[in-house]
This record gives C-alpha cells, structure tokens and sequence, in this order.
C-alpha cells in the first residue's frame, strides 16, 4: 500500500503515522548527512516513491526557480530523504529512463510521486 502524508500534519499525528507506516520523522534538518537537504523542514528515513508523470523534472531547490537536473519519467524510483512543503528532497534508486545516474539527488514536487512507503 502506497500514500502521501501531508507535510502539514500536526507532531503527534506525524508520529502516529510514521510508527504506523514504520517510516521515521525527524523534524531537524540533518544537512550534513544529505547535502542540499538544509532546506528540508522534515527529514525521512526508509521512505520510496515512484514517478507518476512524464517529463517531470528533478530540480537543484524546492521550486520551479531552481534549474532542472533532468527528467523523471513514470516509473522512475526515488529514495526519499526529506521534504519542505510541496518538495521531497530525493535521490535515484536506479538509473532514470532519461539517463540520470543511480544516486543522482535533487528535488521533485511531491504531487508527481505515487507515495511514500516504507
């Protein structure tokens, strides 16, 4: 089962819900341990989603201001390591269908992924 948690969720239904998903929230940015991810308001940790639109870009910041890495097709697999707002801070499971390497990392807007799952 796949789902997206709203970032905005208030700190004990973020707890009840990453204990039940056993995904795990964090709330302070761990920017030494994913680089770019100071701009992270929520950090996770064994969470995955997968690309649900085409030609979907993956960014070097949290919005369309940022310049593109590349992009993302349905299918691509993510790892996801933080978010801030609508943004997850991510980096490729497996090489992209556009050409992207494994471990490429940037940000995508949350509402082309299927979900996080644990």
């Amino acid at each position: 089962m796949q789902f997206r948690a709203p970032v905005r969720l208030a700190a004990s239904a973020m707890l009840a819900l990453s204990v039940t998903a056993g995904l795990a929230v964090t709330a302070a940015p761990a920017a030494h341990a994913v680089g770019e991810s100071s701009k992270c308001t929520v950090n996770w940790s064994n969470a995955s989603g997968t690309v649900k639109k085409n030609a979907w870009n993956m960014r070097t910041g949290p919005s369309t201001g940022y310049a593109s890495r590349g992009y993302l097709y349905n299918g691509d697999r993510l790892n996801i390591l933080c978010s801030r707002g609508d943004w997850d801070y991510t980096a490729l499971s497996a090489r992209s269908k556009s050409g992207m390497a494994k471990g490429t990392r940037g940000w995508v807007r949350s509402d082309g992924l299927y979900g996080l799952a644990g």
